[in-house]
């Protein structure tokens, strides 16, 4: 997902389990299995239930659902007290990830103890088993240090050397390529596309582990989400497909083919992936289990399913997945983890900017009161459904307003895998873009939008982006006003390099091209628009609803 650090990486903070690992005490309630696919690891047991769960705890861990990893780890040593690759599991999950970099006391405590819970057992392991349990003494110390990136470079140095004594075992394969992605996450790609470095490594592991096994689960989860910010996210298309229906119960994995559908235009799958993932989470949660940071994979899934929507025309779909973002947390649980949080309390604001629906953004009420974040962006939302309604004055308090809100927000605030200031930074000349376009003022509303435009090109990648409603849809738009129309088809032609396939752009471009006399690629362009939007609930007449009052009209 991209973190909630998303909803992606997904969040920098979540409370700890608590849990202790020095015995294996019996588990609160029985473990009772998902549906994680056929993916098997034959661990050094002879009890077919502990391997049952350790499998299960294994595909957990590869679906990123830490929690229900220990749950199911912590199983498998209570059936089998000579169980090492148990512990190993429990002291695995314990430790940072992609979408999580930081470790509180408490999981590096537990870490620190089913780690020497291991090392008791590993008599009793196989060579393999005996290398990775060894590993993981480089990833954790106790006392953990305040800085825990040396111990990530540590262990993925350690699992190179297990790859390379291992290169047949696909597991292993995908477990150092984890460990190199966690050493830089969310950064496997330079802004110019170049690979960073360790990114190499890490496609080489996963090509490894997809060659000996094509439908390793963790293997086609990596894979997706080393590929998914480079120039080529085609080279994922393969294992997008083969994740899509490998693992029923797991909501992110199920999801997971989204990340790529939307780089290659393919918006319906997206939609279509994240619905079956949602179903999933229903199927979870009537367990009613305590899902803790699995929660945040559920909300990652419905705000990529509002965002899909967005893209494709589906105004009902887009407001109701928005708004289900947004009440899916207590208020209290989302004032006390604000700093990833906040961000995310106005994803139905920009659902209802993205479809002119002004007056009810003036309407709504603060979701939860006092946060700045979610302050500042409705700031900017209000500012822009003023102008668009004519009312210039007002829009400008807001605006106003807005680089007040703007200037408080604190430097940890995080929007995903941004910043907030500097997500919300865009904002700024958006609006002032926004408001001289309500003016008259066309060539100063282009020049703000376009300083808009590369503030928004400077944010790191997200999926979903900060900005769900690019600014390049307006610009565009205002750009047709003026009736800079070859200016306005590069700009299309642009977004949809970023965003291929998606109707907003395609309909400014046919716009655009139809102005130039272009018509035969007007007409094609069309006939891309009609697939895209065969969806769709509404029409409308410009990529950005924000340059004329009324919103679209809902398609007959």
């Amino acid at each position: 997902m991209r973190p909630l650090t998303v909803l992606g990486p997904l969040a920098l903070v979540v409370a700890a389990t608590g849990a202790a690992a020095a015995e294996p005490a019996p588990p609160a309630a029985p473990y009772v299995p998902f549906d994680l696919g056929t993916h098997h690891r034959p661990v050094s047991t002879s009890n077919a239930d502990a391997q049952k769960a350790f499998d299960q705890g294994l595909m957990w861990s590869f679906s990123f659902n830490h929690g229900d990893a220990e749950r199911a780890f912590r199983e498998a040593a209570w059936l089998d007290d000579t169980l090492a690759m148990a512990w190993w599991g429990i002291a695995l999950v314990s430790g940072p990830h992609i979408n999580n970099p930081t470790v509180d006391e408490a999981h590096a405590k537990v870490a620190w103890d089913a780690l020497a819970e291991a090392k008791k057992r590993r008599d009793g392991a196989s060579d393999v088993e005996r290398a990775l349990i060894d590993a993981l003494v480089a990833r954790y110390a106790w006392p953990q240090p305040a800085d825990r990136h040396p111990l990530d470079e540590a262990y993925a140095a350690v699992m190179a050397d297990v790859f390379e004594r291992f290169p047949q075992d696909a597991d292993v394969a995908t477990l150092y390529a984890e460990a190199l992605m966690d050493v830089r996450p969310w950064n496997q790609w330079t802004r110019e596309g170049q690979p960073q470095p360790g990114t190499l490594e890490v496609l080489q592991a996963l090509e490894t582990a997809r060659a000996l096994d094509p439908d390793h689960p963790g293997a086609l989860h990596l894979t997706i989400h080393a590929l998914e910010a480079s120039p080529q996210p085609e080279r994922a298309r393969e294992a997008a497909d083969r994740l899509r229906n490998l693992v029923p119960d797991a909501g992110h994995l199920v999801h997971m083919p989204a990340h790529i559908d939307v780089r290659l235009g393919r918006w319906q799958d997206a939609a279509v992936a994240n619905e079956k993932a949602m179903a999933a989470d229903e199927r979870y949660n009537a367990r009613k289990l305590d899902p803790g940071f699995w929660a945040l994979y559920m909300a990652h899934n419905q705000h990529f399913l509002g965002y899909t929507a967005m893209m494709e025309g589906r105004r009902e779909a887009a407001l109701g997945n928005m708004r289900g973002v947004v009440t899916m947390f207590p208020p209290e649980f989302v004032k006390e983890n604000a700093v990833f949080m906040d961000a995310f309390m106005t994803a139905h604001l920009e659902a209802l900017k993205r479809f002119g629906q002004w007056q009810a953004v003036l309407d709504e009420k603060p979701v939860v009161e006092g946060l700045p974040v979610s302050t500042a962006h409705r700031h900017m939302v209000r500012a822009i459904a003023l102008s668009a309604l004519g009312r210039v004055r007002e829009a400008e308090k807001e605006a106003a307003a807005l680089r007040t809100a703007v200037a408080a927000i604190s430097k940890d605030a995080a929007w995903g895998s941004n910043t907030a200031a500097g997500a919300m930074a865009v904002g700024l000349p958006y609006v002032e873009g926004e408001i001289a376009y309500g003016k008259g003022n066309k060539t100063a509303a282009i020049a703000k939008l376009r300083e808009a435009v590369a503030l928004e090109d400077a944010l790191k990648y997200d999926e979903p982006p900060a900005w769900t409603v690019p600014t390049r849809h307006s610009l565009g738009a205002v750009l047709i006003a003026a009736r800079r129309y070859a200016e306005a088809e590069a700009v299309y032609r642009d977004d949809l390099r970023r965003y291929p396939e998606n109707g907003w752009s395609l309909r400014g471009l046919a716009q655009a091209l139809e102005a130039q006399g272009k018509r035969e690629e007007a007409a094609e362009v069309k006939a891309r628009l009609a697939r895209a939007w065969a969806r769709a609930d509404v029409v409308v007449d410009s990529s950005c609803l924000c340059i004329r009052p009324g919103g679209g009209r809902r398609r007959p």
